[in-house]
């Protein structure tokens, strides 16, 4: 099996256009089941075309989006969160009329089931919700609208809703952003103990120390291309990252 061949969710040589900017040039990243890769750059890296590109909302002007090997570039969003694939935000995209933990019913809910069954998957979907809601350090949150909840809550109660209906590939889009140092803390476990389970984790963020502590490789963009890619310490010792991004900074 080839190196590439390993990855669960492959970009393979993206190019993304808006009219004639070169947002993405040539851009090719993949994760493993049970890592966590950080993707980081500098703004107007190309990050978040990048996770459009791979959550489907966007379609590449050139390259192949694979998931398993299998060619997925066309597939819609919801065809790729059907398979397995979700995505946070770095805009909270939360339904604010809800309560968090309706937040985490609404996300299993597409699995259905016949009127027979009905109260059986809604007893194995609370169940669910309460699992991960504990998981994520959010019980005594459940039953409190989301639309009241500060800015560091709000992203772990969006984190939850992501795996609510457990994913095969997790895009984070800056998860610790405006998360206080202990909520971080919280954010790493879950997110490591999704690794253990075999998740692929792609995450973007702009806490550099947050992601050399918990990413086991890191990606870096620069104006829409692969800059370095490899363990933290060699990114971060990387002179062109540190020119680029990183500075002088240890």
């Amino acid at each position: 099996m080839s190196e590439s061949s390993a990855y669960v969710l492959e970009a393979a040589g993206i190019g993304v256009r808006f009219g004639g900017i070169r947002a993405l040039t040539d851009v090719s990243v993949g994760i493993r089941a049970g890592e966590v890769c950080g993707l980081i750059g500098p703004n107007g890296a190309g990050k978040t075309t990048l996770f459009d590109v791979l959550s489907g909302i966007r379609r590449p002007d050139r390259g192949r989006m694979l998931l398993d090997g299998a060619d997925i570039t066309r597939r819609s969003p919801v065809w790729r969160a059907r398979h397995g694939m979700r995505r946070t935000f770095q805009r909270q995209q939360l339904f604010g009329q809800l309560s968090v933990a309706d937040q985490l019913l609404v996300a299993q809910e597409w699995r259905g089931g016949g009127i027979r069954d009905r109260r059986r998957r809604e007893r194995e979907r609370r169940a669910r919700a309460g699992e991960v809601l504990a998981g994520c350090g959010l019980s005594a949150l459940g039953g409190t609208y989301a639309a009241g909840l500060p800015v560091g809550r709000a992203r772990m109660v969006e984190l939850a809703r992501a795996i609510a209906d457990p994913p095969r590939v997790l895009l984070l889009d800056e998860p610790a952003s405006g998360m206080s140092a202990p909520e971080r803390e919280q954010l790493a476990a879950v997110v490591r103990r999704l690794a253990e389970e075999g998740c692929a984790v792609l995450l973007v963020e702009h806490n550099v120390a947050f992601v050399m502590e918990l990413c086991s490789r890191v990606v870096v963009l620069d104006l829409g291309t692969v800059l370095a890619e490899g363990p933290p310490a060699a990114v971060r010792a990387d002179p062109l990252v540190r020119e680029a991004y990183l500075g002088s900074a240890p």
